[in-house]
C-alpha cells in the first residue's frame, strides 16, 4: 500500500479507471478524497485508496455501484503493511477471463490491464494519452503498452482467449498513437520509409516508431500492413527514402529476401533497418541493421537525417 497522498489522476491510473469514474464515486457514493491542504486540491489517502480498490473490485464482479460502495466504507482502516484485501464475490461467467500478466511494469501498466479487461475504452484512451504527455512515445511504449500488449498474447497464447480484449486495446492504442503522430508533424521532405513485411499484419509497433518520429521532427511515410516486394521496391525507387524500416512481427514474415531486394534496389537507400521479433539476426544480409527496441530505431533514424543534412550543407 502506498503511503502518499494521491491526486485523482494517480489514483484512477493505479485503479485502471477513468478520472470521471472517480468523480462519480464521489459525487455519488461519498468515496472521495479525503486529506486537504488548504489552497490546493484535495487529495486521495491510502485509506480512500483501499476503499477504492474495493469498489473497483467489486463492481467489476457485477455488484451494483450503490451496494459496493456500502461494502467498502465498512472496510477497515488498511495498516501500513496492509495490502488491499482480495475481496471477490463468485459469480458464474463474471471473472473477467482473470488477468493479463505485466511483469514488472508499473501502477500504470497494471491499471491499463485491468481497465482492458473491463472493455473500459474510456479508462484505456485516458492511461495512454497521460501517459504520452507525461514521458512522451517511446518511454509509453516500453513501460505501458508492450508489456500490456505483450501480457495480452500470452494469454491468448495460453487459454486461446481475450480476443476482444486485443481488438479494444489495439484500436486504442492506434488512435492514441495516430493522435500523438498528428500533433507533431515534421517539416520538410520525408526521409524514412516505414512499411511492414510482405503478408505482415502487425502494425502497432510500426505505429509507435511513426509516432515517435514525428515526436523527434523526423519526417516519413508509412506503407502499413502486407506490403508485397514489388510494391516496396516501387515505392522506394518513387520517394527515394534514406532509410527503410521493415517491420517483422513473426518468423513466417521474415523472408531476408525482401531485405536484400531493398538493398539491391536503384535508389538503395542509405539505410535498411529490419525491425521486429520476426527477424533472425544470423539470417540478415550483410548491410542490414537490426534496432534492439524502438529507441534505437529512432535514433538511428534521426542520425541518417542529420548525416544526410550535414552532406547536404557541405
Amino acid at each position: 500500500m502506498v503511503d502518499e497522498a494521491l491526486s485523482a489522476g494517480a489514483v484512477a491510473r493505479r485503479l485502471g479507471v477513468a478520472v470521471t469514474t472517480l468523480r462519480t464515486w464521489h459525487q455519488r457514493y461519498g468515496l472521495g478524497p479525503s486529506e486537504h491542504i488548504p489552497g490546493h486540491h484535495r487529495r486521495y489517502t491510502p485509506k480512500d485508496l483501499a476503499r477504492l480498490e474495493i469498489m473497483r473490485r467489486l463492481t467489476a464482479e457485477g455488484v451494483s455501484p450503490a451496494e459496493a460502495a456500502r461494502w467498502a466504507r465498512q472496510a477497515p482502516d488498511p495498516t501500513p503493511t496492509d495490502t488491499v484485501a482480495p475481496t471477490r464475490i463468485h459469480r458464474p461467467g463474471r471473472d473477467g477471463g482473470g488477468t493479463i500478466p505485466v511483469g514488472r511494469a508499473g501502477p500504470a501498466a497494471r491499471g491499463l490491464a485491468r481497465a482492458a479487461m473491463r472493455l473500459d475504452a474510456a479508462a484505456i484512451s485516458e492511461t495512454i494519452a497521460h501517459a504520452l504527455a507525461a514521458g512522451g512515445v517511446v518511454a509509453t511504449w516500453e513501460g505501458l503498452l508492450r508489456p500490456v500488449l505483450t501480457g495480452i498474447g500470452e494469454r491468448h497464447a495460453a487459454t486461446a482467449g481475450l480476443i476482444e480484449v486485443e481488438h479494444l486495446v489495439s484500436r486504442c492504442v492506434s488512435e492514441a498513437l495516430a493522435a500523438a503522430s498528428r500533433a507533431k508533424v515534421p517539416s520538410g521532405p520525408a526521409r524514412i520509409l516505414l512499411s511492414c513485411a510482405d503478408e505482415e499484419q502487425h502494425t502497432l509497433p510500426l505505429e509507435a516508431l511513426a509516432a515517435a518520429l514525428a515526436e523527434a521532427g523526423v519526417s516519413y511515410r508509412t506503407l502499413g500492413a502486407r506490403v508485397p516486394v514489388a510494391a516496396l521496391l516501387e515505392a522506394v525507387n518513387r520517394t527515394g527514402p534514406a532509410a527503410v524500416v521493415l517491420w517483422s512481427h513473426t518468423r513466417a514474415t521474415a523472408d531476408p529476401a525482401q531485405l536484400s531486394a531493398l538493398l539491391a534496389a536503384p535508389r538503395r537507400p542509405l539505410l535498411v533497418l529490419a525491425a521486429g521479433p520476426g527477424w533472425r539476426a544470423d539470417a540478415l544480409p550483410a548491410g542490414v541493421v537490426r534496432p534492439i527496441d524502438l529507441a534505437e530505431a529512432v535514433s538511428l533514424a534521426v542520425a541518417v537525417r542529420d548525416s544526410l543534412d550535414q552532406s547536404r550543407r557541405d
